[in-house]
């Protein structure tokens, strides 16, 4: 069961994703490209930062006015371990800890099938770029994942 009742507990490790938005957020891009995962997955906060920070590097040369990207999941579930001694007598020091509550060594993010992970929006010019980008991401991810290529919505002007 996905552990999410932080008033229970005392340390819980800090976040390591610096930002879920990134690039310019205007009205004018053409397409939406969405790396989508398919199938149920645990994430671990070390795996999004990474596929955001590749994806992100990939796609910087177009220029930041040119792109939006944003990092969808945010990693709530808190991940425990509890460290036993693996050394010469300490199958004494193990007995007991069947039921071991552990401490927190982490954040996760629950994924859904078919929920994305990363959408990047871009203009026609610049599609390739962007897939190469969700190309890359998706190697740095743990679950199996799509990329999506979606128009975008553009708003009437009232």
């Amino acid at each position: 069961m996905p552990y999410v009742r932080r008033e229970y507990i005392d340390a819980i490790p800090g976040l390591r994703i610096a930002k879920f938005t990134m690039g310019s957020l205007t009205k004018d891009y053409d397409y939406v490209l969405r790396l989508v995962s398919e199938e149920k997955a645990q994430v671990r906060q070390n795996a999004l930062e990474s596929a955001r920070v590749a994806a992100n590097k990939a796609i910087e040369g177009i220029g930041d006015a040119n792109y939006f990207l944003r990092l969808v999941p945010f990693p709530h579930v808190i991940l425990r371990e509890n460290k036993m001694i693996a050394t010469a007598g300490a199958d004494r020091l193990s007995e007991g800890m069947r039921r071991a509550f552990g401490k927190p060594v982490g954040l996760a993010a629950r994924i859904e099938k078919g929920e994305p992970i990363i959408e990047i929006y871009v203009k026609k010019d610049n599609l390739e770029k962007a897939r190469e980008a969700l190309r890359v991401a998706r190697s740095k991810l743990p679950v199996k994942s799509r990329i999506e290529i979606v128009k975008a919505e553009k708003e009437e002007a009232a």
